[in-house]
This record gives C-alpha cells, structure tokens and sequence, in this order.
C-alpha cells in the first residue's frame, strides 16, 4: 500500500515522504535532558517555595504592648516609646515604636503614630511656633490637629493607634486609619 502512495506521489511531482530514525545519540541526549531538567525542577521548587511562603502567610493582628500607667496622661500630647517584636518573613527584631498619647475633650483616650503621612518624616507635638498646638513635620511643613487630622500639605490625617486601658495601664495595639477625624 505505501508502494501505491509513494507511486501517486511521484506521479503528481512531489517527493516521497521519508521517515528518519531517531539516533542512539538522540535518543540519550533526549532522556539526559529530561531526567536533569526533572531533578533541577525538583531541587528548585523547595527553594520558590521557602522564598515564597512567608509572603503567603496570614498577618497576624498585633498584640497590645503596654505602654504607661494612665496617671501620666494629660490633655496635652506625650510621646510614649514602647518596643515590639516584628516578624517580616523571616527575619524576626525588636523594634522601638512611639505614639503620641492624650485626652481628648470627654477624658477618652488616644494614640496617634507620629509618621507624616506626606513622605514618612516623624511629626513632634508643637516643634514650630508658627503652630501651635499642633503636630508639625520638620521635612516639608506638614501640620496636624491634636486629633491627627491634616490641615496641609500631608494627603490623610495620622494613623491611629487601638488602645485599651487596663489594671491602671494604657496599653496599644493595631495601628490603623485614623477614627477621630472625618
């Protein structure tokens, strides 16, 4: 039969079709390349994986730090230091934060985190004469209310920290967007 097919092509001017072997050679090349391609993917997927999982881990919300004994906080401002410990990935410090802490009006407390929220420089509770009492940004002019909200140039008002008091001690937690201003 493939005599035939061979016959009719010739009759209509094309050239036989002619199989060609696959070579010992190849045939090694070919499963050489495919055994070490196999055991790369398999020495590389530990390490995508180690790279990777720790950005794949849930955020775990942080845990209340306590700060100061509520007797020294006022209505004016304070910054109060405290250290927690971060885990990023894996790479695990102990790192010093600080929060403005005061009164408002009603007696409630609150935290503000002292982050600018124009370019990440740190405000200070009236560094400038020109404003007074309020959280000014050294870096490029940026000011805040007692309550954090922004009067100029920065885009949002400061962040603000959860907080609980508890046995006598004001203590942080989360930091998120700031509740106190609309």
């Amino acid at each position: 039969m493939s005599e035939h097919n061979n016959q009719d092509a010739q009759h209509q001017g094309e050239k036989p079709v002619k199989r060609r072997e696959m070579s010992r050679r190849q045939f090694l090349s070919y499963t050489l390349g495919g055994a070490t391609a196999f055991m790369g993917a398999g020495m590389l997927v530990p390490m995508v994986r180690f790279a990777v999982d720790p950005v794949l881990q849930p955020k775990s919300k942080a845990d209340w730090v306590k700060v100061v004994e509520t007797g020294q906080i006022t209505n004016e401002p304070k910054s109060f230091k405290f250290k927690v410990h971060q885990v990023d990935g894996w790479f695990e410090n102990d790192a010093e934060l600080e929060a403005w802490i005061s009164k408002d009006k009603d007696g409630n407390l609150f935290a503000l985190n002292p982050t600018c929220k124009h370019l990440g420089c740190t405000v200070n509770w009236n560094a400038n004469p020109e404003y007074k009492d309020q959280y000014f940004c050294p870096c490029h002019g940026a000011h805040y209310t007692v309550d954090g909200k922004n009067l100029a140039v920065a885009p949002a008002p400061l962040d603000q920290y959860d907080l609980k008091v508890e046995n006598g001690f004001v203590y942080v937690g989360q930091l998120g967007p700031n509740k106190r201003v609309k």
